[in-house]
């Protein structure tokens, strides 16, 4: 891939070499497959059409300056992946098979894997989805599962900079008890009307707040949220917000650098105690938040127009461990040998 612009890449769709897919049949799942096709065979009457039995990961692989290629944390995507088929009743992908699709994927696509100093990554979305024919709403007899890798610059196109956030109480995202803590499409399909509307004020993504009550903060858009006030991460717990593995690992890293770290409910205004705040997920890792409009009760909180020192501070110990120039103390890397 010489002469490349890595820096050209944003979080569109790029099409690699190849693709590895796997599929369940007769109770049983199969071999993996290659396919260097980027379309997939649906059946009219698949349930992943009909009755939203889909589900997908999101995860990403670093070089590193040292020259080696690692995976971050791809146990507990596997494992999520497993937590959101059993939440909608799929067939679940056993943990090793996962893994072994995922490094197949990325090692026949190792020329698409972006250099170090590139400071891109290679984005790995694994997708499983009802493919057998079901017209009564029951879960299907057949499911296909499917991995394609691309490289990606940051997800938003600021970057690492603070951007405005909002709060519009007239959208949910998920419903309690619901399926906010498992990752189906759903869940995006729900927040892709107050988004758009977002990004047309201005806004990076909507600050959704919980569906019962609207008094607590939920998903901050396609990310889960955080707060930092006296040395101490702050971030929601709710049976309706994903468990993100960004944030899962981000506690832990405030944990080893001496912070009080909280997993609660966290009221609207509670928004106005924190000194920063930011989203964070696999693809952004931590987008600052600047400021949260509350458009309904027009208040603003500002958080500044520059990151913080500890969301920083986070976001290039996390960075470090992935691309292997923090020690990873916690063998959270999978390194890939060629």
């Amino acid at each position: 891939m010489e002469n490349i612009d890595w820096k050209q890449f944003g979080f569109g769709y790029t099409k690699t070499d190849y693709n590895v897919r796997c599929h369940f049949r007769d109770g049983k799942w199969g071999e993996l497959e290659i396919s260097s096709s980027d379309q997939v065979n649906v059946h009219i009457a698949a349930t992943g059409l009909h009755y939203g039995q889909q589900a997908f990961e999101g995860l990403k692989a670093f070089k590193g300056p040292d020259g080696k290629v690692r995976v971050f944390r791809i146990d507990e995507n596997a494992k999520r992946m497993q937590s959101s088929s059993h939440g909608i009743m799929m067939a679940e992908m056993p943990v090793d098979l996962f893994e072994e699709a995922v490094i197949k994927t990325i090692k026949l696509n190792e020329r698409w894997i972006p250099p170090y100093e590139s400071g891109a990554s290679l984005y790995i979305r694994p997708v499983l989805f009802g493919n057998g024919a079901q017209v009564g709403v029951n879960p299907a007899p057949e499911y296909t599962f499917a991995i394609f890798v691309m490289p990606v610059g940051p997800y938003f196109k600021e970057g690492f900079k603070p951007t405005d956030y909002v709060i519009y109480r007239e959208y949910d995202r998920a419903a309690p008890q619901g399926t906010g803590t498992i990752k189906v499409g759903g869940n995006y399909a729900s927040s892709l009307r107050g988004g758009t509307r977002a990004h047309k004020e201005g806004f990076s993504a909507v600050l959704f707040l919980d569906a019962k009550e609207k008094k607590y903060i939920d998903e901050c858009g396609p990310a889960n949220f955080f707060g930092i006030k006296d040395n101490t991460y702050v971030t929601p717990k709710s049976n309706s917000i994903l468990p993100s593995i960004t944030n899962k690992s981000l506690c832990q890293i405030a944990e080893d650098m001496g912070m009080t770290v909280e997993r609660r409910k966290v009221t609207v205004e509670e928004l106005a105690d924190f000194t920063e705040a930011g989203a964070c997920g696999t693809a952004a890792v931590i987008s600052p938040i600047r400021k949260i409009v509350d458009a309904d009760n027009k208040v603003d909180y500002f958080y500044g127009d520059e990151a913080g020192e500890t969301s920083f501070k986070l976001y290039n110990t996390l960075r470090g461990i992935q691309y292997g120039t923090v020690e990873d103390k916690h063998n959270w890397n999978t390194i890939i040998e060629f």
